[in-house]
């Protein structure tokens, strides 16, 4: 679907809608759960922050990418995400996984990597027409 948005809609206009719709399905149950303190200045800017750190960002550049990158070499470097989110808490947080872990993460990423450049369950996405 990301792939679809990135190529019909220009620049982030995609990610902003998608980010709005989740904004208004979830903030209705984090009012329930933390009541009005959850629309106090501080926790707007920091959920803020938070929005534009963790997801708005990071999904922007993916549209850029989606719509730069050839599909193949796009789907590679998303399947080593795991990898870097791992060797991310490693360094940073010192978090340690286990060897079970290391090797489910490397059969997720080479089965990724492998039906990516085999091209196998190439879907065509037909263009809209107008």
């Amino acid at each position: 679907a990301g792939g679809a948005v990135g190529r019909r809609v220009p620049g982030v206009t995609g990610v902003v809608a998608g980010m709005t719709v989740a904004a208004a399905v979830t903030l209705p149950f984090g009012i329930v759960q933390a009541g009005t303190g959850l629309l106090a200045p501080g926790a707007l800017i920091a959920g803020l922050a938070v929005a534009v750190l963790s997801s708005a960002l990071p999904y922007s550049l993916e549209m850029a990418a989606l719509r730069a990158l050839p599909a193949r070499v796009f789907g590679v470097l998303m399947s080593m995400e795991p990898a870097i989110a791992a060797l991310s808490g490693l360094l940073f947080l010192g978090e340690r996984l286990t060897l079970g872990q290391w090797l489910a993460m490397g059969c997720v990423i080479a089965a990724s990597v492998g039906i990516t450049l085999s091209g196998a369950g190439k879907v065509e996405v037909p263009e809209p027409v107008n």
